[in-house]
């Protein structure tokens, strides 16, 4: 089973590959690879946003059961 990884965490590891590739001091094959890491990080990134983003959106009504937050104007 694999580990739950933090949103902090995955960014962290963002931020650092991106400073390795805005460095411009590396070789190619080694540039493809940290930019395919980070594609993949920024995915899970999106994808942990993406969920919480829902999680918030949703509310308990009266009966404990969750539902889509809808603000009533």
């Amino acid at each position: 089973m694999e580990k739950e990884v933090k949103f902090e965490e995955l960014l962290t590891n963002l931020e650092g590959l991106v400073k390795d590739l805005e460095a411009g001091n590396i070789d190619l094959d080694i540039a493809i690879d940290k930019y395919t890491q980070a594609m993949k990080l920024a995915k899970k990134c999106r994808d942990k946003l993406n969920t919480a983003t829902e999680k918030v959106n949703k509310i308990i009504n009266e009966f404990g059961e969750l539902e889509d937050f809808k603000v009533e104007e």
